[in-house]
């Protein structure tokens, strides 16, 4: 009998402290509790770990080098486990031919489709190309024989000849003794003594048979040998009227008498050469050299450094600027003018060359290329992936001038269902193509062909029955990305630009179309990056997985989602070492009911976070973005008023990541720190003058390496690592800060393991595996420099301390305490020192950079933007992040935050919603102004939401 619970018993994965509890089986359970109060150990780490395990150990040794091998989690004893499936937030797709419509497999469908129904049509006429059957063939000469004799013929060449050998060798293995050249029959024995001109063009043509009694001539099999013969091509000559119609199985135009290749799955794939376009390889874009990023700073003249490439990758610099003064001696300008007052022909030359003219230089024929063509030269041809990346800087990408961002080859974009390529259709929103796809999935063998949609104009009736299995498919899958809230994206929409929280509810939606059953999924905040309007139908959905039959364990801090759980487990009471307890479960009510839960608490409305009692009137002054219109912003203008809280609000895909992020956050980094970034497109920007900085505080790691960590990026290992250099027994030693480095060779580090802590033993056909290492057992450091102490504890000590231990251990040393502080205050008390940037979450990784933002001296003129800082943060922690951000903008800052959570739109001065809908529908300013403001603009679905709180 199949067990009704999952039995965990003593799990100290981590910081929990023998934590053992019982969660139903079939039920949806979520899982919350502070940040750092060990839910993801739980969830992730002992669960998932310990059913993926237990899958591993069932596999072959070959099977398990594919897969992820977990050690087993530090547990007494796990019952009635299924197989376990982890749906996180980690996007690890950086390729860009991986697309939302490839990701889901309905591109494969889609291609599926175009190939069996499609009609091919001519890219320069948009004539329609008629392809034939074997059977249409027979039946159409077996039609024209009823006015006379017709001739079949066999075309085999129409063109020059490049071999006579191979052509009388084509020719006398057909076994016909008849042929026609360039219109003339003739024996084929004749054609031996005939001698073909290599420039010339022929027509040479195989006659099969005349057809003068179709009813007793087998005119399937003459049919089938001309077919068979010129590889698909068929002439049928009327010899009383000498007309000639060629038939062919491949797409044809009669117009134009362009043959084209057949329609097949891989003619739609842009990782194929059979579909991609040819310019851009099927990435939609190219890579091209701006000028802009070439001369930074126009102030400065060519002698002083004004091209860029030139002072990093030139190798003989004094010989190219001999060269370049040459050219301007004879083009009539100097090196030695700024770059902004050069002629336009003069930077034309200097960026473009000299079309191969030589110029005399120290006795040396030299010509001048021109920076842009050496880059490009440079970047095709080198080896050098360090050069190649450097070229790169340079460059922008440009959307492919051939394919126009549609990644296909011309002759595919001219293959249509209706009216619709399959580009159109990747390009739409996934709400529009499932609207446009779901009357085909509705046909039925009674459903009467005036009732067919207009899109199966020219689909022929048999190739019904083909196309409505295909759309069932795709309208299928389409339905699941809606129902998680995704309906705003596109097919084509590469993965990489995808958020965490996006690629999380794709996977979701993956799983939804494999209907598996008796499996444990576990989900890592599906809420994050939603808005209330669209989390309803993602709690649908999850409902709906776990109806099916499978357990659904959410770790999740959304009140919504708490509100539909069938039972909820609360971890705490604190963080990191003061958390790790179960200390409630239960059902809703008895969470809410519960003393000892503080997420009951605010769920009961004992605890709150308060409403301002009234908004800030800001300094008076405002930013203005004027006519945004990247993406799908539908050329608005939106005022920032400044020495406020803002919060930029609507639902998924309605422009606010692209307004503040990909248009204000990018035009002001260019601004002030010159940044090579590619900005939204907009008119531009008023109002720069009254700010002085931008910060803007996204979730990106703050370290693609172990060796970055809290410590580092903060800047308070720098103290840490002189405090301890400037020890008695270290100044004795003659030790300095760099002693202290596991990044510098040669000081204090562990040479054995280069300071990582561990090594790596690669096992060939199994997972490579990392161990401690022996010499200096995990702590990184050499036995020297772990005998410096302070106030007992060595520096491995100190790394290992979390950010809550070392504040009161470094609290009489203001310069680390003031910084660690400031952590505390972000709700970051439980990591460690140390603690590898790559083990840290998107939200925990932001909220180190705002605590190293905070830490700086303020000027009262930034303005900070923040991407969805409440990312995994409690009721709890969101109160004191919110506190911190007020602080903020007393001190005459302005502060934009991009956020869902309502008591933080709630707390914000100013609100600006964007909307009304997500996609195509959206990028429109819905209502902007004070929350109470918001409230009552019938048309903004924040409103709705919003009214609830206020």
């Amino acid at each position: 009998m199949m067990s009704e619970y999952i039995e965990i018993k003593n799990a100290r994965v981590h910081n929990l402290k023998s934590v053992s509890v019982k969660i139903p089986k079939n039920k949806l359970t979520v899982v919350t509790g502070l940040s750092g109060s060990g839910k993801s150990s739980l969830a992730f780490d002992t669960i998932y770990a310990e059913g993926q395990r237990r899958y591993a150990e069932s596999l072959n040794a070959y099977a398990r080098q594919f897969m992820e091998v977990h050690d087993k989690p530090d547990v007494d004893e796990i019952k009635g486990l299924s197989p376990t499936i982890a749906i996180d937030q980690k996007n690890i797709s950086r390729n860009p031919r991986s697309t939302v419509g490839t990701t889901t497999e309905i591109y494969d469908f889609l291609r599926l489709l175009f190939a069996r129904i499609a009609k091919q049509y001519d890219p320069e006429t948009n004539e329609l190309a008629k392809a034939y059957s074997t059977g249409d063939i027979v039946e159409e000469v077996r039609k024209l024989t009823r006015k006379g004799k017709i001739t079949i013929l066999s075309p085999i060449l129409k063109g020059k000849i490049s071999s006579n050998k191979s052509l009388l060798n084509t020719l006398e293995k057909s076994g016909f003794s008849t042929i026609r050249l360039n219109g003339v029959e003739q024996k084929l024995a004749n054609l031996k003594n005939f001698k073909f001109q290599k420039e010339t063009n022929y027509e040479i043509d195989i006659v099969i048979t005349t057809i003068t009694n179709p009813k007793k001539q087998n005119v399937f099999a003459f049919v089938e040998n001309a077919l068979d013969l010129s590889n698909g091509s068929l002439i049928a000559l009327d010899e009383k009227l000498g007309d000639e119609i060629l038939f062919t199985t491949f797409p044809f135009c009669k117009d134009s008498e362009k043959i084209f290749e057949p329609i097949e799955p891989r003619t739609f794939s842009f990782n194929s050469p059979h579909g991609a376009c040819i310019r851009c390889t099927g990435l939609g874009y190219t890579l091209d050299i701006d000028p802009t990023l070439i001369i930074q700073n126009s102030k400065l003249t060519i002698a002083e450094g004004a091209i860029t490439p030139w002072s990093r990758m030139v190798a003989n610099q004094a010989s190219q600027m001999k060269l370049i003064e040459a050219v301007g001696t004879l083009h009539n300008f100097s090196i030695h003018t700024p770059v902004k007052e050069l002629p336009k022909n003069a930077m034309d030359i200097i960026l473009y060359g000299t079309d191969g003219y030589q110029y005399t230089v120290e006795g040396k024929k030299m010509t001048f290329e021109g920076v842009i063509p050496m880059l490009v030269q440079k970047h095709s041809t080198s080896d050098s992936e360090y050069i190649k990346k450097e070229i790169e800087q340079y460059m922008q990408e440009t959307i492919c001038p051939v394919c126009h961002g549609k990644r296909l080859k011309m002759e595919a974009l001219y293959v249509r269902i209706g009216d619709y390529s399959i580009s159109d259709l990747t390009q739409m929103g996934i709400q529009d193509i499932y609207d446009t796809l779901l009357p085909i999935s509705k046909i039925t063998p009674k459903t009467p062909k005036s009732a067919f949609p207009a899109l199966l104009k020219n689909v022929s009736k048999e190739e019904i029955p083909i196309a409505v299995p295909i759309a069932k498919e795709i309208v299928k899958r389409l339905e699941n990305l809606i129902n998680v809230g995704l309906h705003y994206l596109t097919l084509d929409r590469s993965v990489n630009t995808l958020s965490g929280g996006e690629m999380q509810r794709i996977r979701l939606a993956n799983q939804l179309s494999t209907g598996l059953t008796n499996v444990i999924y576990i989900l890592d905040e599906p809420s994050i990056g939603l808005h209330p309007k669209d989390n309803d139908k993602l709690i649908k959905t999850i409902k709906s997985l776990r109806d099916m039959g499978n357990t659904i364990i959410v770790v999740e801090h959304d009140e919504a989602m708490m509100h539909a759980a069938d039972f909820i487990l609360d971890i705490g009471p604190g963080a990191g070492a003061l958390g790790g307890e179960l200390i409630a479960q239960g059902t809703l009510k008895q969470i809410i009911n519960n003393k000892n839960s503080i997420t009951g608490q605010y769920l009961n409305s004992k605890e709150f976070i308060p409403t301002p009692k009234k908004y800030r009137k800001g300094n008076g002054k405002k930013l203005t973005i004027q006519g945004a219109r990247s993406h799908n912003l539908k050329n608005i203008d939106v005022d920032i008023p400044l020495g406020k809280f803002l919060a930029v609000t609507g639902v998924s895909g309605s422009g606010k990541s692209t307004l503040i992020n990909g248009i204000l956050a990018k035009s002001l980094a260019k601004h002030f720190y010159r940044a090579k970034v590619q900005i939204g497109e907009h008119k531009g920007i008023q109002g720069i003058e009254n700010i002085d900085k931008v910060i803007a505080i996204d979730q990106t790691a703050i370290g693609r390496t172990p060796r970055s960590n809290p410590a580092t990026y903060t800047g308070i290992f720098t103290s840490i690592r002189d405090l301890f250099s400037n020890q008695t027994e270290a100044k004795m030693r003659g030790y300095d800060a760099g002693m202290f480095s596991f990044n510098v060779k040669g000081g204090g580090r562990c040479e054995s393991c280069s300071g990582e802590g561990y090594v790596c033993i690669p096992m060939h056909f199994l997972n490579d595996v990392f161990i401690e290492c022996n010499a200096c057992e995990g702590k990184r450091y050499n036995k020297e420099a772990l005998e410096i102490h302070y106030r007992g504890k060595n520096i491995a000590d100190v790394l290992d301390m979390s950010i809550e231990e070392a504040y009161i251990f470094f609290r009489d040393t203001s310069t680390i305490a003031d910084k660690l502080q400031i952590l505390r205050n972000v709700g970051l008390g439980y990591i460690k020192l140390g603690q590898p940037a790559t083990t840290l979450s998107g939200g925990e990784a932001q909220r180190i950079k705002l605590a190293t933002e905070l830490s700086r001296r303020q000027t009262g003129k930034t303005l900070y933007i923040l991407d969805e800082p409440t990312t995994g943060l409690h009721f709890a922690d969101i109160k004191r992040l919110l506190e911190i951000l007020e602080q903020l903008v007393d001190k005459g800052n302005t502060v934009i935050t991009i956020e869902h959570n309502m008591d933080v739109i709630k707390c914000s001065d100013w609100v600006i919603d964007l909307g009304p809908e997500g996609g195509k529908e959206g990028g429109e300013l819905v209502a902007e102004g004070t929350p109470r403001d918001i409230i009552k603009v019938k048309e903004s679905y924040t409103g709705k939401y919003l009214k609830k709180v206020l």
